[in-house]
């Protein structure tokens, strides 16, 4: 035997754990480099060799930087991110069989939904700061992807950015990357409080639905968005401001309601998931829930692309369906 204690290695990995519980990234970082060789083994073990184990530990390295909080037993964080790795990939291996990718994101065990795990996260600002590097064309599915809580899916994330499902995968497999690599590159860089930032989102969605209601949206239009705004379903482009105003307007006059019930801001990325309430005697009217996925500009919205999970049965306005 060594000379050293056969318990100093859970030791060292519950201080660690803690302390990247408490918000430090490095401690984080120095946790998933002390158990790198275990969980690639694992990768390796039920994939083989290859380009699919690293992207399996890009996963693991983002699903522990969203879970960390979770760890209820610091001394087994070791088992943990091998679990993490080993359901990663029999994600993978099913996603593999199927025509369709069902790959979700799953909940944390205690039910809260991704958004809410991202608030009390200790590492959130960091998050935010590096899915603020992306590009604008990566950014947006790995929001979605991660921090959602209805368009996760790569079939979804396909529909609501209008590409294919293939290109999906791609452009995930490449932010996971960037945002691996950045685990520890950004670690002592202060950073906004997203907190506070997700808040003010919260507020405003609330606020602009209000507004909405006693006919004030052209004002919330005027002052938050740009002039040159585009509305887009599916990546294509419907139409401007005016077609904005038409929409919601049309949907009010029809007795159509929303309610936030998710919302995901970063700086210049915004998502507003909505529940649609259809008037009784029309229930149909409307899908059931409607995404605002909003890009901003100089702090004016300058995009917005609806997402519906489902389509309605009957035309509707623009706005929601």
């Amino acid at each position: 035997m060594n000379g050293t204690p056969q318990n100093a290695a859970p030791a060292q990995d519950a201080i660690l754990t803690r302390a990247a519980q408490a918000g430090d990234v490095s401690a984080l970082a120095q946790l998933l480099e002390r158990h790198r060789p275990g969980m690639r083994a694992v990768a390796i073990s039920l994939l083989g060799p290859g380009t699919d184990v690293d992207d399996v530990m890009q996963d693991a390295a983002l699903v522990a930087l969203g879970r960390i909080v979770d760890v209820r037993d610091p001394e087994a964080v070791g088992p943990w991110l091998r679990m993490i790795v080993r359901n990663s990939c029999r994600t993978l291996l099913r996603a593999s069989r199927r025509v369709e990718p069902l790959a979700q994101v799953p909940l944390p065990p205690d039910g809260d939904t991704p958004e809410q795990v991202l608030q009390r996260h200790a590492l959130r600002d960091w998050v935010w700061e590096a899915v603020e590097a992306l590009t604008p064309t990566l950014r947006l599915p790995v929001v979605l992807r991660y921090f959602s809580t209805g368009i996760t899916s790569y079939q979804q994330i396909a529909q609501a950015c209008g590409i294919p499902v293939g290109t999906v995968r791609s452009r995930l497999n490449q932010a996971r990357a960037a945002l691996a690599q950045a685990l520890t590159a950004t670690a002592a860089t202060a950073h906004d409080d997203a907190l506070r930032r997700t808040q003010a989102s919260w507020l405003e969605a609330h606020e602009t639905l209000a507004a909405a209601e006693r006919g004030e949206f052209g004002k919330v239009v005027r002052d938050r968005y740009s002039r040159e705004v585009s509305l887009l379903a599916a990546g294509e482009r419907l139409g401007g401001a005016d077609l904005l105003l038409a929409g919601m307007d049309g949907d009010l006059s029809a007795g159509v309601r929303q309610r936030p019930l998710n919302v995901t801001a970063g700086r210049s990325l915004v998502v507003w998931e909505m529940e649609l309430l259809n008037p009784p005697d029309d229930p149909d009217h409307c899908p059931p829930g409607v995404a605002w996925i909003m890009t901003l500009d100089g702090g004016r919205f300058d995009r917005v692309s609806l997402y519906h999970a489902a389509r309605p049965q009957a035309a509707s306005s623009p706005a929601a369906s």
